[in-house]
């Protein structure tokens, strides 16, 4: 067996939420401390003098003055989208039918997929991104080659095939039966296995008949365990189309409870424009709602009420939503969000920001007893943050008052020139 692995530096310890809890309480940036990885898994965390004392067998990485954080976990994201990231100037229906369902066509190649999926791993863990949670194709080559690939690098990972069976290209379409017959048999192959889980997947009401709502809700409540991810109110013209689709719909999110597909382990991406009885039923099931602030942006969606939905103890992820988003970087991500707080007069700590991009995305994954916080016992996903990885981030850490200036100057204009180290599994990756 091999000597343990002992990393130092400055760690970040989270101890509550920051949105419930003073944000610089709830989470703290030890000095001095260091984080003991053992057979995949944190061993122990604490004052590095300690752990070089009751671990003397350990290797040592020291990493001086660099934070190590809970790997980033991303909660919305197309993986199949990648090669089609910043696309140009259309809005969410233009956006899919110029640039995704040509490119998602593409996918019903099987080497194809394999390329585009280990593309997408080696960018993400790249920028520190340990766990991803990832819409796939329709066709199941597409999630066998994601899940293959990330089988293979021991990472943690949710993706789920596709379901549309009208308002799509003839090669993007299937029907309700064969939405649950290929999900069931996905399910059954991938969910469970190593660090694999599988969510069912229906891409947005639009783009599913009733009868494809339905199936996919009968077979949710045959594996309630399974996540469930789709998208919800992302912009005004996408709701005039949900309500003309469903008329007796009360709303949005009612198109999908109606059909079974409203639950605790339910992820809606985006979530901007709710009424009031949807927040209310969102909060009373123990939903999660995924903050995609990048691409929000980018397609020009709206401004997400961060403030308003956390108050009401909603459970919120945050995500890269790629290829729609515009960066791989959950730093990036983390800046958006900040963008976006500031235009609704509520600006974030950056411990929220790091928060939501770890153990709150992790909470919403419901994966928070295994991933998004250092503590012994949890998998050994983490990302070493160097604090001081360009010119200009450096001259302002010089010039920081205390260590959570520091981390803000990087989440603002930090990319993958910040990340020190990924690890994945208690491996480095790459």
């Amino acid at each position: 067996m091999p000597d343990p692995t002992l990393l130092t530096g400055r760690v970040l310890n989270t101890l509550s939420d920051p949105f419930r809890e003073p944000a610089e309480e709830a989470l703290r940036i030890e000095d001095d401390w260091g984080v003991v990885l053992e057979r995949g898994r944190i061993a122990a965390a604490g004052p590095a003098g300690d752990l070089r004392r009751d671990w003397p067998t350990a290797t040592e990485i020291a990493y001086g003055r660099d934070l190590i954080c809970p790997g980033f976990v991303d909660a919305h994201a197309h993986y199949p989208q990648t090669a089609i990231i910043a696309s140009w100037g259309k809005r969410l229906i233009d956006w899919l039918n110029s640039y995704t369902f040509p490119e998602e066509m593409r996918f019903g190649d099987a080497d194809y997929a394999a390329e585009i999926a280990a593309r997408y791993l080696d960018l993400t863990a790249a920028n520190g991104t340990t766990t991803i949670c990832t819409f796939c194709t329709i066709h199941p080559a597409s999630v066998d080659a994601i899940m293959s690939e990330a089988q293979s690098r021991g990472q943690r990972l949710v993706a789920g095939k596709t379901c549309m069976d009208r308002n799509a290209p003839e090669g993007l379409k299937d029907t309700a039966q064969s939405a649950y017959d290929d999900s069931k048999a996905l399910l059954e192959k991938w969910h469970g296995r190593d660090r694999l889980s599988y969510a069912l997947t229906p891409r947005f009401s639009p783009t599913s008949t009733p009868d494809q709502l339905s199936a996919l809700g009968a077979l949710w409540a045959e594996h309630p365990d399974c996540l469930m991810q789709t998208h919800l109110s992302e912009q005004t013209d996408e709701i005039d189309w949900v309500k003309s689709l469903y008329p007796s719909a009360r709303d949005y999110l009612d198109t999908y409870e109606s059909h079974g597909l409203l639950g605790p382990n339910g992820l809606y991406g985006h979530a901007i424009h709710l009424e009031a009885r949807e927040r209310d039923r969102l909060k009373e099931t123990g939903a999660a709602l995924v903050h995609c602030p990048t691409s929000n942006t980018f397609i020009g969606s709206g401004l997400f009420d961060m403030a308003g939905l956390a108050d009401e103890g909603q459970r919120i992820g945050l995500a890269t939503d790629t290829g729609g988003g515009s960066s791989f970087s959950m730093l990036r991500t983390m800046a958006a969000a900040y963008e976006i707080g500031q235009l609704r007069g509520t600006p974030l700590h950056a411990a929220q920001l790091l928060w939501l991009a770890t153990r709150g995305s992790a909470q919403a994954l419901r994966m928070d007893d295994r991933i998004g916080s250092i503590r012994t016992g949890m998998e050994a996903d983490l990302v070493v943050l160097d604090l001081g990885s360009t010119p200009a981030i450096q001259q302002r850490a010089e010039r920081a008052d205390d260590a959570w200036e520091e981390v803000f100057a990087t989440i603002m204009m930090g990319d993958d020139r910040a990340v020190r180290a990924t690890w994945i599994g208690g491996k480095v990756a790459g």
